[in-house]
């Protein structure tokens, strides 16, 4: 089984996005819902995940600045683990540029943007 931990803002996504990875026939996915960046720091030290998956919003704790710092964290103590970066391409434009300029510098292993389908979001992961 390979352990995902998700922490979004958004409650309702991020259940949506837990549901979606559970669900599908062809993964083989644990999902860690964590409620706020010091759980995804906690459940990385006991659980060495597969993937942690973070949205980036302009709200305190979710810019992108401090992902790439729990990206380091994670990394520190798990460091095959892949970091994913959510953002919202339509509302936060410049934000998601920085998250593509992030991965093209190689300091995350993928991005995906908030308005894809659930299908892809999850055929994505399992292509990590």
């Amino acid at each position: 089984m390979r352990r995902i931990i998700i922490n979004m803002k958004d409650f309702i996504f991020s259940d949506a996005v837990a549901q979606s990875l559970r669900a599908d026939p062809r993964g083989d996915f644990t999902v860690q819902n964590a409620a706020s960046p010091e759980e995804v720091r906690q459940y990385s030290r006991l659980c060495e995940p597969f993937a942690v998956l973070l949205e980036v919003t302009r709200y305190p704790s979710y810019g992108l600045e401090e992902r790439l710092k729990l990206r380091d964290q994670v990394k520190a103590d798990n460091p095959d683990c892949k970091i994913v970066l959510v953002v919202d391409e339509n509302s936060e434009e410049e934000l998601a540029r920085q998250v593509r300029h992030a991965k093209k510098e190689g300091l995350i292993d993928q991005f995906i943007y908030a308005s894809v389908s659930a299908s892809y979001l999850v055929a994505l992961m399992d292509t990590l």
